[in-house]
């Protein structure tokens, strides 16, 4: 599918340049959409009998074809993005559901989760506010731009995974690469005195604004930290990583040697996202081939998937937590506080 890229000022040419990622723009990029559904940034089919479809007209048109047997709803639910951080991104927030429906008039929020790919020795992030924070001394600090002594400032390692809830206040880079997921949303509020899209002034009127609307949509509760994910071996030299999940979202990353394939079944749509060498992806008579940094969205219909290594993919759904999650990590030893530590589960 395509899907927009986005001239930020935070963006660089990492996603050409370390993922390899090829027919992008020349100018720096901060985010590459993979699978949108965002009104007004939504994906369209790019071959086959479909090409040229928007992804929201087989939402609309063939809702258990792509999502699985039941399933309804008014938009793709799940967004991914690969994000080059090579700035600091602003600092900001995403409101969650309740309130982007009380306060935003939207659907529902985005609580996302970062995966990094890649992050410069001694990387860090800012996810959440440090414990006994109140919102009067969280003001004073974002008038006073002096965010770390509200935040928490955590490492960022490559190949670990955050799940941030909505209305978490948050940020990272620089040099850093991440691959996003999140609910379909584009609600969010800034901390900054300058614009995202292009680094020009906000004036005081608005900034305060701005501020303002940021604290109604602030959550403190939630403090999430990094981790490696949950680990499972499935064939000969074939490595399944659970990095995070929830109930608007899951997150995997398998990697293959030559040994043996990587196979897997689904009953629900597929983000497949390619972090590794090019790669064949062959679904029942349909084969497909996903080079450097580039995505498929596999509907549920199609129902398994074969690839032969050497790969490194991540695969992005909306999961039955039960089915899709705890029950293979529980067969493969982990106890329920360990699943927990993925996100909401």
């Amino acid at each position: 599918m395509t899907a927009p890229t986005r001239p930020v000022v935070f963006g660089g040419r990492a996603i050409a340049r370390r993922l390899g990622r090829k027919g992008l723009p020349d100018w720096p990029i901060g985010e590459a959409w993979e699978v949108s559904d965002v009104e007004g940034a939504g994906a369209e089919v790019m071959d086959g009998p479909l090409a040229g479809r928007s992804l929201r007209s087989l939402v609309e048109d063939h809702p258990e074809e792509l999502m699985g047997r039941g399933w309804r709803g008014a938009h793709f639910p799940v967004l991914t993005k690969f994000i080059d951080a090579s700035g600091m991104l602003p600092v900001h927030l995403h409101a969650d559901d309740e309130t982007a429906r009380r306060l935003e008039g939207a659907a529902n929020g985005k609580t996302e989760a970062w995966h990094v790919l890649h992050a410069a020795p001694g990387a860090t992030a800012l996810c959440g506010v440090r414990e006994g924070v109140d919102r009067e001394r969280l003001h004073r600090a974002l008038l006073a731009q002096d965010f770390d002594s509200v935040m928490r400032r955590l490492p960022v390692r490559p190949g670990e995974t955050i799940y941030v809830p909505g209305g978490t206040l948050h940020s990272f880079g620089p040099d850093t690469l991440i691959y996003e997921i999140e609910q379909t949303s584009d609600v969010q509020q800034h901390a900054m005195r300058w614009r995202m899209e292009d680094g020009s002034p906000i004036d005081d009127e608005q900034w305060h604004a701005n501020l303002e609307a940021l604290l109604e949509e602030w959550r403190p509760g939630a403090r999430p930290d990094f981790g490696p994910g949950l680990r499972i071996g499935v064939d000969d030299g074939v490595e399944r990583v659970f990095l995070c999940a929830g109930p608007h979202f899951a997150l995997e990353r398998w990697r293959a040697g030559t040994a043996a394939p990587m196979r897997h079944a689904f009953s629900t749509a597929v983000v497949l996202s390619n972090v590794g060498t090019p790669v064949t992806v062959v679904c029942g008579e349909v084969t497909q081939e996903l080079g450097r940094a580039e995505s498929l969205l596999l509907p549920a219909a199609v129902g398994r998937m074969e690839i032969a290594g050497p790969a490194d993919v991540l695969l992005g759904y909306l999961p039955d937590l039960d089915r899709d999650v705890r029950e293979p990590l529980t067969a493969a030893g982990y106890g329920p506080e360990s699943i927990a530590q993925l996100g909401e589960v």
